[in-house]
């Protein structure tokens, strides 16, 4: 048995086809800000953390001196394990903040789309 568009059966169908799209649509293209700002600042944070304490395991008369450029943007940074532990706070701060911004861009222009 067919059914074609001008029957009330298909015509429902297809109503309610359009709306279960339009609302996986709008739940898949939202972004959560705080999980991305999560995910990043964990990211930035391991990123600093790594990179601070494999230049200190490795050792050498100069340790990490492009590292140690960190201190103008995060204070009191060093290349020591304390400042592994500072840097991985001050990435993480930056990496949630930054997170979260492209997700609150990202969802206003989905919405913006959307109107």
């Amino acid at each position: 048995m067919t059914h074609d568009s001008s029957t009330p059966l298909a015509n429902a169908s297809l109503s309610s086809e359009a709306e279960a799209e339009q609302l996986l649509e709008r739940a898949v293209l939202k972004l959560n800000g705080n999980i991305l700002g999560l995910v990043l600042g964990l990211l930035f944070g391991a990123g600093i953390f790594v990179a601070t304490n494999f230049l200190i395991l490795k050792g050498g008369e100069e340790i990490g001196p492009h590292l140690g450029l960190l201190r103008a943007f995060f204070p009191y940074y060093s290349v020591t394990f304390f400042g592994s532990l500072l840097g991985f706070i001050y990435a993480f701060i930056c990496g949630y903040v930054t997170g979260f911004v492209i997700a609150t861009v990202y969802n206003l222009v989905v919405k913006l789309k959307g109107n």
